[in-house]
């Protein structure tokens, strides 16, 4: 028997261990053999030596097309062994269910014959019968179904009563916000020039918007003239892209509505109460103006392809309102009458608009699109944005924290500081009574009182004034002759010319003369 155990002892450990072990080390060998980069480098190098550039070309391609089959070998095996192992998870995570399923059903018959041994029980000691006993249990079932709808019914009514005084959720939800609201540190130590200057620089490092200083200078001018700015060019030279950037650089988001064909009235923007609902219907816009009133922020407003419907419907109420002298006047009816759970700062159901809003509007010229009125052009200042802005460098600018009530304040100091020379003023008359004579054209109180405040800011913020004045009266006045038969004022065109090089200088009023010459070319 010894002899037995010693044989079968040699025998199992040359099957084995001797056997496995080689399998294991030279599979492992064959592995690290295949991946052997120290000498396949050394044999590049015994047979690289007088290889052309051909075959070393051959030689690289040969190097990367075996090891990608490798590669991809070793990614198909390693592949196919993970879905095998979520093959097996999920057939072992089946058949659990299975049992936990067959478990659950055992359970239920158990407690089902259980139940039934009970109910014999007490049926059998009160002498009622099986249908009987179904039969009570139906009718208490059915009385406690009505019941719970019932009491469902009252307390659905109940909210519903509760929440019908509230007509105007939106702006209440604006009350509730500013419950515990605390003003921001707002930064009080810039000039409407730095303003203008790391605004731009804000635009060009963050934002990727590229636009020529004049512009800026132009949009925060024409803000303190009017709350009605007008940017109008071909698409895609950043018009909308502008306020946009504006709400960012002054941390408070611009809200930008989209205005609709359909627009037709003050409703479409401003919503409109449901007398079936007993609800009012709130937008965007409504909610913008009524939650200016809680902050000192700067908030702008976006009409976005403001004249794809027509401007004098819809906004009409609104340009009437902001052109009146004092602000207190500034209201908005939005409902008749007052209800107790009306919005906090809605008295006697009308709205007060803030001043710390700008209206933006953006315009695109084309066939899809209705023509700006006259109405429209005097009360607000048209920015022409023609051409794509012009990259340059810039630092990196971070986002400013400015009260609205700051920029009002540098407003009021430029037009202090800044007024509009006489001699111009004295110039503009002449010019008003020459264009009055000979094209029946005038300038309006509007469009001066404009001007006064427009050049002493467009000064502040770094421009010059006779460019301030220039572009009042190329956007203003000169605007106008679109209006008028070209064919006839076409020679009276160089005649205006020549008088204004006369009263302001030769080629000072660059913009007006550019726009008329391109008037009278049309003819």
């Amino acid at each position: 028997m010894d002899e037995f155990l010693s044989w079968f002892y040699a025998f199992m450990s040359s099957m084995l261990i001797d056997g496995v072990w080689k399998i294991i080390s030279n599979l492992f060998k064959g592995l690290v053999q295949i991946f052997n980069f120290p000498a396949y480098f050394e044999q590049m190098g015994r047979y690289s030596e007088h290889f052309s550039i051909l075959e070393w070309i051959c030689a690289i391609l040969a190097f990367i097309l075996v090891y990608s089959i490798w590669f991809i070998i070793i990614f198909l095996i390693v592949l196919l062994v993970r879905k095998y192992i979520r093959f097996r998870r999920s057939i072992v995570s089946n058949d659990d269910l299975l049992e936990e399923l067959s478990n659950l059903h055992r359970d239920v018959l158990r407690l089902t014959k259980e139940k039934e041994k009970i109910l014999a029980l007490k049926v059998g000691s009160s002498g009622i019968t099986m249908e009987q006993l179904n039969a009570v249990l139906g009718e208490a079932a059915a009385e406690s179904e009505i019941e719970i709808t019932a009491k469902t019914e009252k307390s659905e009514a109940e909210k519903s009563v509760t929440s019908a005084g509230n007509r105007f959720f939106r702006l209440s939800a604006v009350d509730l916000k500013y419950e515990a609201y605390i003003p921001p540190h707002y930064d009080k130590t810039m000039s409407l020039e730095e303003l203008c200057d790391d605004f731009r620089n804000f635009c060009c490092s963050r934002m990727h918007l590229f636009y020529d200083i004049k512009v800026i200078r132009l949009m925060f001018a024409g803000l303190a003239s009017t709350k009605l700015i007008l940017l109008q060019g071909i698409s895609g030279t950043g018009k909308t892209s502008l306020p946009y950037a504006m709400g960012k650089y002054f941390q408070n988001d611009a809200t930008i509505c989209s205005v609709q064909p359909s627009w037709r009235d003050r409703t479409e923007l401003l919503g409109f109460f449901n007398e079936f609902t007993k609800k009012f219907n709130e937008t965007e816009f409504l909610k913008r103006v009524y939650e200016a009133s809680y902050n000192d922020d700067i908030n702008i407003i976006v009409l976005d392809e403001m004249n794809i419907a027509r401007v004098e419907y819809y906004f009409a109420e609104m340009i009437s309102i902001l052109e009146m002298p004092d602000p207190s006047e500034w209201k908005l009816e939005l409902v008749p009458s007052s209800w107790p759970t009306d919005p906090k700062r809605l008295g006697e159901g009308k709205l007060q608009i803030p001043q710390n809003i700008w209206y933006i509007g953006t315009a695109n010229n084309d066939d899809s699109t209705f023509s700006v009125s006259d109405k429209v052009y005097d009360r607000a200042l048209t920015i022409n944005l023609d051409s794509k802005g012009i990259d340059f460098d810039a630092p990196d600018t971070l986002p400013k924290q400015i009260s609205y009530s700051h920029v009002a304040q540098l407003y009021e100091e430029a037009i202090a500081l800044y007024p509009v020379k006489q001699e111009y003023i004295s110039s503009i008359g002449k010019l008003d009574m020459y264009v009055i004579q000979k094209f029946r054209v005038a300038f309006g109180n509007r469009i001066m009182k404009q001007l006064s405040i427009f050049v002493p800011v467009f000064v502040a913020a770094g421009g010059s004034e006779l460019d301030g004045i220039d572009y009042i009266l190329a956007t203003k006045v000169f605007r106008k002759f679109e209006g008028l038969n070209l064919s006839l004022i076409r020679d009276e065109i160089r005649g205006l010319i020549n008088f204004m090089n006369t009263i302001f200088g030769k080629d000072k009023m660059a913009e007006s003369i550019q726009y008329l010459e391109r008037l009278q070319k049309m003819y």
